[in-house]
């Protein structure tokens, strides 16, 4: 009885719970997303509603058009409805997996962001993996050697970083580099048709956005990482490892890097989807087509469809980047699961 009661309080808690704890937790987590979500859509349809500007006087300035023309073109717009009829509809829409026809190039608007989507998810994919490879190296060295001039010279490098403007960094580039790289667009018109010309010359216009990218998020993981490195340094279990014969190098390797990581990944996916959202100005200043490039040109307009749904889009990515961490963090760390 006694062995019994020893291997249950050695077990998971969950597995002591017959594994509702992970039940209950993915449902109030998942419950929770559902009801960002949901408030995400309802305050971007206020939101963009609020814009100055006719989105039936601008798609018509250029035109001559009777006033009768312009109350037809509202009806097929759907813009004479009242306000809460038009949310209703675009909230019915929305569970029918219906966005819209976008006003500006009249067209579903699902369509416009499957195609800017993958540009975007290509650009902040690649900033990000390097960023994080980046930020995680120089932040273990910059800890490790605290106080000395690498770190004082790497912390002061990254918080310059971290405070500079994305579009002004981008701008800058531009300027450095004086035609050294492409200043706007993903491809050139008279790159051979073949896979590694495009590839080569997706990669050619890719640097500099990416670049920009790179130099202000980096920053954030090197330095998260080196305050939790930190926080690690004087912990007991590597007095232990190094009392027992452990080179330098082992001891961070092994065991101070590890239990250090766990706000850095934790981090990574938080601000995977804070990127996306963050990247209209970036992909504005070198005209990368892409979802922020896709806002910024339905802003003109402004193209409420258009402008919604390329919302609800960027803000479920931090919704679910948000969740898939919270679910990460359980999984690293035992101290989460026994709460």
């Amino acid at each position: 009885m006694s062995q019994a009661l020893t291997e249950a309080e050695l077990a998971d808690p969950d597995e002591r719970r017959g594994g509702t704890g992970w039940g209950r937790f993915l449902a109030g987590k998942l419950g929770g997303a559902a009801a960002s979500l949901l408030l995400v859509v309802a305050l971007g349809f206020l939101l963009f509603r609020m814009i100055p500007g006719d989105p039936v006087a601008t798609l018509t300035k250029d035109k001559a058009n009777s006033a009768q023309q312009m109350a037809q073109l509202r009806e097929r717009l759907g813009l004479d409805k009242p306000m809460i009829q038009q949310f209703l509809d675009y909230l019915f829409g929305i569970f029918r997996g219906d966005l819209g026809v976008s006003y500006g190039y009249n067209r579903p608007v699902a369509d416009l962001i499957a195609e800017r989507f993958w540009p975007t998810l290509l650009l902040v994919g690649t900033a990000t993996v390097l960023a994080v490879a980046l930020g995680l190296w120089l932040g273990v060295r910059a800890a490790w050697k605290r106080g000395s001039g690498f770190d004082r010279t790497q912390t002061g490098i990254a918080l310059t970083l971290w405070s500079v403007p994305q579009f002004w960094l981008g701008l800058l580039l531009l300027i450095a580099t004086h035609g050294l790289f492409p200043s706007g667009g993903m491809r050139s018109p008279d790159t051979p048709p073949d896979f590694l010309s495009q590839a080569g010359d997706v990669a050619y216009h890719l640097v500099l956005p990416c670049v920009t990218l790179l130099a202000v998020i980096y920053a954030q993981y090197m330095l998260v990482m080196r305050s939790s490195l930190l926080g690690e340094m004087d912990a007991e279990y590597l007095t232990t490892a190094r009392a027992k014969g452990l080179r330098e190098d082992l001891v961070r390797r092994r065991h101070a890097v590890p239990n250090a990581l766990l706000p850095t990944v934790t981090l990574v996916f938080l601000q995977f989807g804070l990127v996306v959202s963050g990247t209209v100005t970036v992909e504005t200043v070198f005209s990368w087509p892409g979802l922020g490039l896709l806002t910024y040109e339905a802003l003109r307009v402004p193209d409420l469809p258009l402008l919604q749904g390329v919302f609800v889009v960027l803000a479920g990515s931090v919704i679910v980047m948000n969740l898939i961490a919270e679910v990460l963090y359980r999984v690293l760390d035992p101290r989460v699961r026994a709460r």
